[in-house]
């Protein structure tokens, strides 16, 4: 290709042999710390070796990562190969020249080159534009100005119906123009849970509630705390996962209260050990693109307390047990009775069954090739 691929390519073998109409993959999800994003990126990539050894789309896949990542999922049917010699965000705006002109460049992490056509872009969210304040002020000013660049010459995806609508307004796209591919959780079910978790944290089954969260406003751990303080002498012990700040427990909660455990972040399969044990899923966040957790506790037989906001009603439907995020005594409510009716928890359990059988990766692979079907 041109002098400019040159420069980015490196020491890597051109890509200048590859006929026209090309898929090309973004990898750099692969170098980044992992968190629901990643995950999502990878585990749809495995999906679609996995719907490509079944479909001829008449297309050659391709993943490209940077240089230097040390684990890429094992692939059949796409190819994967080692491009540029920058990093980062300069990383993503080199992949222009790695494409012909009529490939296409698929996105699935929140970024992409702003200065490429026939690509798609798959924006999680639009916290950086609903929730600034979970963001550093130079983050928050990248990202919403990369998110702008972005829907002007890419085809935008998100994660659920609500997304697709936060990030119509937010970008002044037309709805019709933005697809859904959602999260899947399915990958967890090959997850053996590890059998020490419960006694290495001091834990009883079906003595905890569980949270899983990082210590962000839109998360309200605080709020998930002070609720269950008020439950009193019937409050068992209370599990919030995920990194720790305490300073988030502020304004009267300088000290964890007794019976709560911060164990930082943990393995799958550690995850999967409290989830199957815990009395419920409190999940009691503000504002999200999709909430993961909630279908990650369906899948593994936790009955879910969440917020009655509008992503997790999409997602979770009658399976939930639902409360109001403003009202603290909405909360405590909730997690009294799912300490007093059983019942209740195992049917929200079955329903959470049949709730999490409508998402599946292979599902949202298909939804992805679709879309990239519909770009002329």
């Amino acid at each position: 290709m041109s002098a400019q691929w040159q420069a980015f390519k490196g020491g890597s073998l051109p890509i200048a042999s590859a006929r026209r109409g090309d898929v090309f993959i973004n990898g750099r999800f692969l170098s980044q710390r992992g968190s629901g994003v990643q995950r999502f990126a990878r585990q749809l990539v495995l999906a679609l070796d996995e719907e490509l050894g079944a479909v001829n789309t008449g297309r050659r896949w391709r993943l490209l990562v940077p240089p230097g990542v040390s684990s890429t999922p094992k692939l059949k049917h796409i190819e994967t190969r080692a491009v540029g010699r920058l990093r980062g965000h300069l990383w993503d705006q080199g992949l222009r020249f790695a494409c012909e002109r009529d490939d296409i460049l698929v996105n699935l992490a929140n970024s992409g080159p702003v200065l490429r056509d026939r690509s798609i872009a798959v924006l999680h969210d639009a916290a950086v534009y609903r929730t600034p304040d979970n963001f550093t002020r130079a983050y928050r000013l990248f990202h919403q100005m990369l998110g702008r660049l972005l829907a002007l010459r890419s085809t935008i995806g998100t994660v659920s119906q609500f997304s697709k609508g936060e990030l119509s307004s937010a970008l002044g796209l037309n709805a019709e123009r933005i697809f859904v591919v959602p999260n899947s959780c399915e990958h967890l079910r090959a997850v053996e849970p590890d059998p020490t978790t419960l006694t290495r944290l001091g834990l009883t089954a079906g003595r905890y509630f569980l949270a899983i969260g990082s210590p962000v406003p839109n998360k309200n751990m605080r709020f998930a705390l002070e609720a269950f303080e008020k439950l009193g002498a019937l409050a068992q012990q209370f599990v919030i996962v995920g990194a720790v700040d305490t300073a988030v427990f502020g304004r009267g909660l300088a000290e964890i209260p007794p019976g709560v455990q911060l164990p930082g972040a943990l393995s799958d399969a550690e995850m999967v050990a409290l989830l199957r044990n815990a009395t419920a899923l409190v999940f009691p966040s503000l504002y999200e693109g999709f909430g993961i957790p909630p279908l990650e506790a369906m899948l593994n037989g936790c009955p879910v307390i969440a917020s009655d906001i509008p992503p997790v009603v999409e997602v979770c439907g009658d399976a939930v047990l639902y409360f109001n995020p403003a009202n603290l005594g909405s909360l405590t409510r909730a997690m009294h009775r799912a300490l007093q009716d059983p019942a209740m928890l195992e049917t929200l359990a079955k329903r959470g069954d049949e709730r999490v059988a409508l998402y599946s990766w292979s599902r949202s692979a298909r939804l992805l090739m679709d879309a990239v079907d519909r770009i002329a």
